[in-house]
């Protein structure tokens, strides 16, 4: 094989062996597959790196709605342990929420400025210690209300940064092509949460009281930091200093996004306004769905309408992810894929959930909420992934925008529900008011000149390389 003369000669040796000598086991072998990215200055995680951050992340959100749930499943023994009345059981229910709709914007930010990775390290390590001191914080204290809702509290803050900052470090670290599969794996972590707390902390609660429930959440989730810290996270990435605290909250002149321009397009909006769709939407669909199945369906095994839809859930997420991925492999635009993946995340489950509030057949209910909470899981392909594409530089602020909104809509949306509910005997009302989500999902576009450039600087090595070689050909 000629060696390569003239103008090619001072191109690099790996450029050489990826035109000249391909055959080269070596190339193949995942240590040299990052060598070559590290080299290139390849932000993206190789193929390998993004599977092992995939499963990872996938288990740290299944042990959030592990910790979040704790409370949901220990409530009624909780309030007879203590005396609580409804009213007050509510008070440390509630607390979650108003903790969880105030770092969602601020979280997003500092993720977009210091590291996602930083931010979900210390949050989960946050919010696990507040899980599993929550039952000895309940003994030793004269008013265990007053102390368990400011935990819960505390909880909400240190979760509401989860979501925002898994935007954030996709947008930065995943590539385009494998974006829609790896925010559909680990969305369904909360699927996969919701079913393993119910499973095993009804157990726990059974035999060992509540006190096992929490304590199971916190320290599986303080394994799972201690894991993640030691074996995927160099030294660096393992802490916030307050150096990093100033630079995420500093604005600077070079990568700043101008947030006038940025909310005067129509694309962000649209981004916002279906992100408060798709959150209030599920949050309604998961407070009210259990106690319709009561009323309507007195004599149902309740584990079946508690556990079914959440099944079809987890497969439905992968599908939808692996579908998205493949579509837009296959040539397709990236913007249509994402307007479809919306249209049955958005359209097609509310119309099962319509379908829902008018069937008298307890089987048709349970396929009619599962296809419905099923299709929901879409929206992970869809909206999540569209905020990473849209706005990749500030991807985390955006999410937390959206989210904050879609949170203290969700909690408005439930009171309204229960009103609708309790003024009008049916349950018609309620089910009727998702055709209010469906909305028009508009065009992605570039937003900010500051994004344009960091994109063009945040090239993949690879691509770089093809280029070089004249084989470069945009999508």
């Amino acid at each position: 094989m000629a060696p390569i003369g003239g103008k090619d000669a001072h191109r690099s040796d790996l450029v050489f062996l990826l035109q000249n000598d391909q055959s080269q086991p070596p190339l193949k072998t995942p240590q040299h597959v990052d060598r070559m990215k590290r080299n290139s200055g390849d932000p993206y995680w190789s193929r390998l790196e993004t599977r092992v951050w995939t499963v990872t992340l996938l288990m740290g959100t299944c042990l959030l709605y592990c910790a979040r749930a704790s409370m949901p499943i220990c409530a009624v023994s909780m309030s007879g342990y203590f005396g609580w009345d409804k009213r007050q059981s509510g008070i440390a229910l509630g607390s979650f929420f108003w903790g969880y709709c105030v770092t969602q914007v601020a979280g997003g930010h500092l993720s977009d400025k210091v590291g996602g990775e930083k931010v979900i390290l210390l949050s989960a390590l946050s919010w696990g210690f507040i899980t599993a001191v929550t039952p000895l914080a309940a003994h030793v204290t004269k008013d265990p209300l007053l102390l368990v809702s400011l935990l819960r509290f505390l909880m909400g803050l240190f979760q509401g940064v989860h979501f925002p900052a898994l935007a954030s470090l996709f947008s930065q670290r995943v590539r385009d092509n494998e974006r829609a599969f790896t925010c559909s794996a680990v969305g369904c972590g909360s699927q996969l949460g919701t079913l393993l707390i119910g499973g095993v902390g009804s157990v726990l609660l059974e035999w060992y009281g509540w006190e096992s429930v929490f304590y199971f959440a916190g320290f599986l989730t303080l394994s799972w930091g201690y894991c993640l810290s030691t074996y995927l996270l160099k030294e660096r990435e393992r802490i916030i200093t307050f150096e990093d605290l100033g630079k995420g909250f500093s604005r600077s002149t070079q990568t700043s996004v101008s947030w006038k321009r940025l909310f005067r397009r129509a694309a962000v909006w649209a981004v916002i306004i279906a992100q408060l769709s798709v959150a209030s939407t599920s949050f309604t669909l998961f407070s009210w769905v259990p106690t319709f199945f009561k009323e309507r369906f007195p004599d149902a095994k309740g584990w079946v309408f508690n556990v079914v839809p959440w099944l079809v859930a987890i497969p439905s997420a992968i599908v939808s992810g692996l579908l998205s991925d493949y579509l837009i492999a296959q040539g397709y635009k990236t913007i249509w894929v994402r307007k479809l993946m919306q249209v049955c995340g958005m359209g097609l489950s509310s119309l099962f959930i319509l379908c829902l509030a008018h069937t008298n057949s307890y089987c048709q209910a349970i396929a009619f909420a599962s296809v419905a909470v099923g299709l929901q899981t879409f929206n992970h392909s869809g909206i999540t992934v569209n905020v990473q594409d849209l706005a990749p530089s500030c991807a985390g602020f955006l999410f937390g925008v959206a989210n904050t909104g879609g949170a203290l809509l969700g909690v408005v949306w439930v009171y309204l529900s229960g009103y609708l509910i309790e003024s009008t005997g049916s349950w018609g009302p309620m089910f009727h008011l998702f055709f209010v989500y469906l909305l028009p999902f508009l065009p992605i576009e570039d937003v900010d000149s500051n994004i344009i450039r960091m994109n063009k600087k945040t090239t993949s090595g690879q691509e770089r390389l093809k280029k070089q070689m004249g084989k470069y050909q945009p999508q």
